[in-house]
């Protein structure tokens, strides 16, 4: 049974009634960000009961020591976390001296929790009678500023109801914090200075190891009866600082506290400066007030929202879920630091480290490219430029010579940092994504100079991985790459994983050809990349045989390519025919029953055959997704956005709209019964994936835009944006015909159904579906 309290909207997420046991899930779902901090919806006020804290700085993390049981040569000596940062939302609240604590309470009514994508911010309302007696209502608003990224802001606001009482608020930050998840218990925080000044008050800590520099501010005052009530000092500690707001109010009457926080970080400033830096940014907020600068919050929000939304007419859930899952991504990564990247969890929770993996190249490259401009896309793709020379470290430690590069499955900086031996050193696809999104970008972009400037060196070092990493198997006369882990996170350390093989082989064919063209077009730029490479012929050469002999796994019974070498050998029982009390598996069963089962975690060869499409007939994809599908239980949540692509593809809109609904509302409706640890940001991009590749049937194809619309029965109308080599375009599907119109000076010629149509600037082109 999934969750089912959050009431269907199209703009907000919204929850009513306060239950003890959500608590948790909800501090994931209603999580805000600004690309730059991030933090879970947790309580101001102090709550005792079950919570999980968090509040997290983009790029700041921990090398937590590896934790095995014994050690083996190559394994990653930390796991990198993105840290649970000092607190500056805290403001215990007490009324006439009793706590305010929704865990204590003896009654709490009207509860409300409203998270309004559209606009930017989160909202929290309840009534509530305290041990005492007293009765209160309460509203509060917070939001993360796009404008200044480095300020939050909070008003917190209380009428009391039934009697005359004192309102006390001590608004505090606390440097004292640990996180969920650590190896050892370290200790990541070091604070070395804690100070306030006038209604201003500062933290300064760094982290050990790392040695990043964070200053953790705030500032606040409170409003009653239109009076301004400035704070005055409160307790301070080795690791705390509070100032005190107290008032005398009258029953019936509402006292609001205005506090403004976050924090300045020595990757953006110097050391010495920063709370320099964080006094100019209260300076900006304070200048502006809370209410103007939630405007500018609105407008910005807009802003986003003008090229990144899709519009679904006739499916609330559906609508409320797309943009839940585009609001987090923009919430989380924007663009504008190439340090930056995008971690599977975002700033919603700690599991996963924050570090990224090769999601970011496999399903965020595409909605980063198409909802905003195209350097966005392009500074993720330098981010895996500026590593590569750990890559060929990581490679290294691995045995392997000559340059050749291993990208990590986990980083911060480019160094490997996963905790699972299957997955560091098995799981070795991940070379094979990166090398896909060079490819990918410059196919939509038509920007070719990324491969001259940088790709072509990341792609020779992954060459260099793949053709040693593969061996030339006498017994079958082929190249076989073994002891791996594909997409398909439930076999492990097999051989020949398809998946693995083909993208391999396509890396080696695909750097060949690049080669060759940076050489006949590019002549500068490629007499320095083999002066620095070293490429030669003879090395070339030897590429070419390992990809031209590249061996797959195929059961000429079923006329489809296995998975693994010994996929046929296990015992093929549907998911159909399991019981629904043992779902999901990698909660029930144990990892050895799993490695025995025919089950699916994702999506591996039909991955495979989502990049490639064009490699094969709709035919045979038909035949792999009819013989796979029924055996993948989909607990990974980057597995149903490509089944429904591919079921989109087949013309199969029931089963293609059930696996849309299923990657769209993953967190919303808890289908992995594991919300409460955090969101999964990177898979919100295969959502994105699903309507406009899916449903919209959007390819690019002979270096132009393709579409073949379809459309769910559930839906009347469906329209989103694309940035295509800056052009705007816009496309609305209803049951009878699709839509296309175009911003900006040049027609543009698509393809719709296999036929051409010219776009001119200015006027609507109806195709019917």
């Amino acid at each position: 049974m999934n969750q089912d309290y959050i009431k269907s909207d199209h703009w907000s997420i919204i929850e009513e009634g306060f239950n003890a046991e959500r608590v948790k899930s909800s501090e994931s779902l209603f999580s805000i960000g600004n690309g730059a901090m991030g933090q879970r919806a947790n309580f101001e006020e102090n709550y005792s009961g079950e919570t999980f804290q968090g509040s997290y700085i983009a790029g700041v993390y921990y090398p937590d020591k590896t934790r095995v049981g014994w050690w083996k040569n190559g394994y990653p000596e930390y796991f990198a976390k993105v840290l649970n940062a000092p607190n500056w939302i805290g403001i215990n609240v007490f009324i006439n001296n009793e706590p305010l604590d929704l865990n204590t309470c003896k009654e709490i009514s009207d509860f409300k929790r409203e998270l309004n994508m559209q606009e930017g911010w989160y909202k929290r309302t309840f009534k509530a009678t305290l041990p005492n007696t007293i009765k209160v209502e309460v509203a509060i608003t917070r939001f993360l500023s796009l404008d200044i990224d480095e300020v939050g802001a909070i008003s917190y606001s209380i009428k009391v109801i039934n009697q005359d009482a004192n309102v006390k608020f001590v608004p505090y930050l606390d440097s004292g914090i640990t996180n969920e998840d650590s190896n050892w218990d370290d200790k990541f925080w070091n604070t070395t200075v804690v100070e306030d000044f006038e209604n201003r008050a500062f933290i300064t800590s760094h982290t050990m190891k790392t040695n990043f520099k964070v200053c953790t501010f705030m500032q606040a005052n409170a409003v009653y009866k239109d009076n301004e009530i400035i704070a005055t000092k409160g307790d301070s500690s080795e690791t705390f600082i509070s100032a005190i707001i107290e008032k005398e109010v009258e029953k019936g009457e509402e006292i609001t506290l205005y506090k403004f926080g976050g924090y300045t970080v020595s990757t953006n400033h110097e050391n010495g400066k920063l709370q320099e830096a964080a006094n100019i940014a209260l300076d900006k907020a304070s200048a502006l007030g809370f209410h103007k600068l939630l405007e500018k919050q609105k407008n910005a929000w807009a802003s986003i929202w003008e090229m990144s939304d899709i519009s679904i007419l006739g499916d609330v859930k559906a609508q409320q879920a797309i943009r839940f899952n585009i609001f987090q991504l923009n919430q989380t990564y924007l663009g504008t630091d190439s340090r930056l990247n995008i971690g599977p969890k975002g700033f919603t929770g700690e599991k996963y480290g924050g570090s990224t993996y090769w999601d970011t190249e496999a399903y965020c490259i595409p909605f980063y490219m198409a909802t905003k401009d195209q350097q966005v896309a392009r500074k993720l793709l330098k981010y895996r430029y500026n590593h590569l020379e750990k890559a060929i470290e990581n490679a290294k430690k691995l045995g392997f010579v000559k340059g050749a590069a291993l990208y990590p499955m986990v980083t911060m900086n480019g160094e490997e940092c996963h905790n699972e031996w299957e997955i560091t050193f098995e799981e070795i696809h991940r070379n094979g994504a990166i090398a896909f999104a060079i490819y990918n970008y410059y196919r939509y972009t038509g920007d070719y100079s990324y491969i001259p400037e940088m790709g072509l060196e990341v792609l020779i070092g992954i060459s260099r991985f793949w053709q040693q990493r593969a061996n030339f198997s006498s017994a079958k006369e082929k190249y076989v790459i073994l002891g791996v882990t594909g997409p398909n996170e439930y076999e492990n350390n097999v051989n020949n994983n398809w998946y693995t093989n083909y993208i391999a082989k396509w890396c080696l064919d695909f750097t060949t050809a690049q080669l060759q063209k940076v050489k006949e077009e590019y002549a500068e730029e490629y007499a320095r990349i083999i002066d620095k490479t070293a490429v030669s012929d003879a090395e070339i050469k030897d590429w070419k045989t390992v990809a031209g002999k590249m061996y797959f796994p195929y059961s000429e019974e079923n006329n489809v390519y296995l998975q693994q070498d010994g996929f046929l050998d296990k015992e093929l029982i549907k998911v159909s025919n399991l019981d629904t009390s043992q779902r999901p598996i990698n909660q029930k069963w144990s990892w050895d029953r799993i490695l025995r089962s025919p089950y699916i975690k994702q999506a591996d060869i039909l991955q495979g055959f989502y990049f490639f499409e064009d490699h094969f007939t709709q035919e045979e994809l038909e035949k792999h997704f009819d013989f796979y599908e029924p055996f993948t239980v989909h607990e990974s949540s980057l597995s149903p956005c490509v089944h429904s692509i591919q079921a989109a593809k087949l013309g199969r809109m029931g089963q293609a709209y059930n696996f849309y609904l299923r990657t769209s509302r993953l967190d919303l409706d808890d289908y992995n019964k594991e919300v409460e640890e955090g969101l999964h940001i990177t898979s919100m991009a295969g959502t994105w994936m699903s309507i406009v590749e899916g449903f919209g049937g959007m390819r690019i194809q002979d270096n132009a835009l393709s579409f073949i619309p379809q459309i769910p029965e559930q839906w009347s109308s469906y329209s989103f944006k694309l940035n295509f080599r800056n052009t705007i375009i816009t496309v609305t599907v209803n049951t009878k015909e699709t839509s296309f119109s175009i911003l900006g000076d040049q027609e543009v010629t698509i393809q719709v159904n296999h036929k051409k149509v010219v776009l001119i600037p200015g006027e609507v082109v109806k195709v019917t579906n």
